[in-house]
This record gives structure tokens, C-alpha cells and sequence, in this order.
């Protein structure tokens, strides 16, 4: 076991349950294939990295399961809920730094990762913003769950008022680049490869 583990957020890819915003648009089975593609290409990044894979789903687990990761369901109602739950039962098995990050970014790598993971040596906590006033990445050294409370999920003040939190908890933070998701047929026209 490594000192650092890293959470993915994934969902059951199901016509009109994944990517909707983008589904609207472009069909909702269309929809289903850019998310596998994204969830693909997120994990092969993550699986350079040196850190214990955790891959977190919803609403169940997948039927494929691959043993090299360990799989667990996500738990709570609302996403923040499940997403402190996730960091609480990661760092009770002992991981000494923990990161948590979602499959929307098509410009997240592992090189980005592998840094995020580097920042945590000196800081406390990092964030990696998103364009939209989300973000597409939150690392810890132990468990705040200020940082999940309070907050409209999927809003563009997200990351703002988590900077906020940092703030007010006296925590020492690490900002990583601004990083574009991949939630519109404008955001997939800069990157084709996942429309094909």
C-alpha cells in the first residue's frame, strides 16, 4: 500500500443519467459513449500515478469489475455527503494523503495528479478549479468536512466557497491549473476524439 490514494467519482453509464447536459444535445445514447470514453482515458491517467486507486460508483457497482482497484459505492444523500464519506472510509484504512477527482476533464493527466500529489507534502489541502467555478480535483491530509457543507453543488460559486473555507479553517492550500470540463457540445468541439 502506497501513502496516497486516489478517489474517482464515477456513475453507471445509463442513457439519460450521464452527461444529460450534453445529452440534450447530442442524444443521450450519444451521451453514454463521450462518458465511457472520459471514464476510460480518466483511469488510464490515474493508473500511472503512484497511488491506490479507488474507483467510488452510482447508483451500483459495475458488473465488469477489474481487480487491480478497489470498488466502493458511493453513500449519502447529495453530493457533498458522498463525497466526505468516500474521503472518511479511504482515510480510515490509513492513507496518509488523499485525493478525490471526477472523469468530466479531458485535460486532467497523471503528470497534473502526480503534482497535486506533491503539493500536499508542504500544504495542507489543494484544489484544482474548474472554468466553470467548480472544481475538477480536492486533496487532503486528514478529513475537513466543512469543505462539504454549504455548498450549491454544480454552481459556479463551488470553488469559491471552498477557497472561503480554506481561509476561515486556517488551512495551508495549493492551487493547481484551471482545467475545462467536458459538459457541452461546445466544450466537445474542442475535443473531437471523444464524439467519435
Amino acid at each position: 500500500m502506497t501513502k496516497n490514494a486516489l478517489i474517482i467519482f464515477l456513475k453507471i453509464p445509463e442513457s439519460g443519467k450521464v452527461k444529460t447536459r450534453l445529452g440534450k444535445e447530442i442524444g443521450y445514447n450519444q451521451a453514454v459513449e463521450v462518458y465511457k470514453k472520459l471514464v476510460d482515458y480518466t483511469i488510464s491517467e490515474a493508473e500511472i500515478v503512484s497511488a491506490d486507486l479507488f474507483l467510488f460508483y452510482s447508483p451500483n457497482l459495475p458488473t465488469d469489475i477489474n481487480q487491480k482497484h478497489s470498488y466502493r459505492l458511493q453513500k449519502g444523500d447529495g453530493l457533498g455527503k458522498r463525497m466526505q464519506n468516500a474521503f472518511s472510509e479511504v482515510f480510515s484504512l490509513g492513507y496518509k494523503k488523499v485525493i478525490i477527482i471526477g472523469s468530466d476533464c479531458p485535460e486532467l493527466n497523471a503528470s497534473i495528479l502526480e503534482t497535486a500529489f506533491k503539493t500536499l507534502e508542504a500544504a495542507e489541502v489543494c484544489i484544482g478549479p474548474a472554468t466553470d467555478g467548480g472544481y475538477y480535483l480536492l486533496g487532503m491530509k486528514k478529513l475537513e468536512t466543512l469543505l462539504f457543507e454549504n455548498k450549491p453543488w454544480s454552481t459556479n460559486t463551488v470553488y469559491d466557497r471552498t477557497i472561503n473555507d480554506f481561509r476561515y479553517l486556517n488551512l495551508n492550500y495549493a492551487v493547481l491549473p484551471k482545467l475545462s470540463d467536458l459538459d457541452t457540445v461546445e466544450d466537445l468541439s474542442r475535443y473531437p476524439e471523444y464524439a467519435e
